[in-house]
């Protein structure tokens, strides 16, 4: 399989997507989703450098994975292109845990693993009680 993305190697100007790049569009859809980049980059078989890419406009993705971002992050490739808003099923929620994960995004990278392992270790711990 191969990898399904080109390097700009021209200055392309970014895929606007309304008043936000696809990149912007995705690093928000994945951030709302609950997903790191390197989940993401799990559920689509890439490295996570590739989802940072995409998410800085650096790489523009093709067609198939287009589907496959829409697929991974549970949407249309119509949500994710912004042809319809992207709406989350339970959006009380997910604007909690999205104004969360930006506070936790802007700490010092050393803080934010020590959060998210004790978000691992509490959830491992409740699905062993399960």
């Amino acid at each position: 399989m191969g990898i399904m993305a080109s390097k700009n190697k021209t200055t392309k100007p970014p895929l606007m997507i309304g008043n936000e790049t696809f990149g912007q569009r995705l690093a928000k859809i994945r951030k709302a989703k609950g997903y790191t980049q390197v989940e993401l980059a799990d559920k689509l078989g890439i490295i996570q450098v590739m989802v940072s890419d995409y998410e800085r406009d650096k790489l523009r993705p093709y067609h198939e994975m287009i589907v496959r971002l829409a697929n991974a992050l549970d949407m249309s490739t119509d949500e994710l292109l912004g042809v319809k808003p992207f709406k989350s099923k339970d959006t009380k929620v997910n604007l909690k845990l999205q104004r969360r994960m930006q506070k936790i995004d802007a700490l010092p990278t050393a803080k934010q693993k020590v959060i998210l392992q004790t978000i691992d270790t509490f959830i491992k711990g409740v699905e062993a009680q399960q």
